[in-house]
């Protein structure tokens, strides 16, 4: 099989042009949610050199990706970031660069993040309680997150979005404040239900599983909610809150299963190219690109993400009731 130029298609027919980048593992939040208090991170030896990533970057983007965001762990930590953003975003034929962050050093990398050329930001923020916020992520400031995003907001960023896990018993009560909280500042939200990624022992996630419907029906009392039809190439089913200009949104893994439109792949930062979010389809570039010639890895890596499409499955299987079948925690995963 040989690879086109400008297309990356899977067997299912979906044309696949967003990458979600992972520049690190390590994030110094420890959120509930997304993996254990007492965390083991990979070997820096095996963590992808900024070369080997904006090697994969025009890898793909000569292959037809339009979106790059960068993800972790926390991308900002990782030392001397910006310049690597700066040249990805140079890169022909790549529409957009954003990147996910917590935020916590955001207010000290804003004014960097847009002169490197990046276009979105997307936050998590679960909690606008101090005390509650510092439970859910065990180490974080809410303040230095606050701060951060103010800091952004000055900077005219294509967008800036809130991502915010739902858990019923930890967070469901404070889904109007969140989204007030963004739409008065022209920033869009999106509710995420739980993903089952990784043992945890801080809570059982069948019992805090909030629908995306209940989340609506908990907004439904002071945000007039119509669905609309824009498209930001990720998982979100947005609506939009009469009265402002901003929006909400859906991702639902469970109850409204997204799969069918999925478009986008996942490389850790050791490297795996992942094919779904929910399994375990991958494929090895790390060592591909460590062992071949360097005159010929670029057209090695091509050929095996080309190749990689057949495997990609047609959808995930989440099961809340059961054992979690993906055991890498999210931070391994890359958001």
């Amino acid at each position: 099989m040989t690879h086109s130029p400008t297309l990356l298609e899977d067997g299912f027919g979906r044309r696949v042009d967003y990458l979600r980048l992972s520049v690190t593992d390590r994030c110094d939040f420890r959120c509930t949610y997304c993996m254990a208090e007492d965390m083991t991170f990979l070997p820096r030896k095996d963590v992808l050199s900024f070369e080997e990533i904006q090697l994969v970057a025009e890898a793909f983007t000569s292959l037809g990706v339009k979106k790059i965001r960068i993800t972790g762990g926390e991308p900002l930590i990782r030392r001397d970031i910006v310049p690597l953003l700066s040249k990805i975003r140079k890169m022909p034929r790549l529409e957009e660069l954003s990147i996910t962050t917590n935020a916590s050093h955001l207010a000290q990398y804003a004014k960097e993040l847009k002169d490197a050329g990046v276009d979105r930001i997307n936050i998590s923020l679960d909690s606008l309680k101090a005390e509650r916020f510092k439970t859910l992520t065990r180490h974080g400031n809410l303040q230095h997150v606050l701060d951060g995003i103010e800091e952004a907001r000055k900077y005219n960023f294509k967008a800036l979005k809130l991502n915010s896990v739902a858990l019923k018993n930890f967070n469901f009560d404070e889904v109007r404040d969140l989204s007030r909280y963004a739409l008065e500042r022209d920033i869009d939200i999106s509710f995420i239900e739980e993903m089952p990624l990784g043992e945890i022992t801080s809570h059982a996630r069948n019992i805090e599983f909030v629908s995306s419907a209940e989340l609506r029906q908990a907004l439904a009392p002071e945000f007039q909610l119509s669905p609309c039809s824009d498209i930001t190439g990720g998982p979100s089913k947005y609506w939009q809150a009469e009265g402002y200009r901003s929006r909400i949104g859906f991702i639902s893994p469970h109850s409204e299963n997204f799969c069918a439109s999925c478009n986008r792949v996942r490389l850790t930062a050791s490297g795996r190219l992942l094919l779904c979010l929910g399994n375990e389809h991958s494929v090895d570039l790390r060592t591909l690109i460590r062992e071949s010639e360097p005159d010929q890895t670029l057209s090695l890596v091509k050929q095996a993400i080309v190749d990689a499409m057949t495997i990609k499955p047609e959808k995930h299987h989440f099961d809340l009731n059961e054992a979690p079948q993906v055991l890498r925690f999210m931070n391994a995963t890359g958001g």
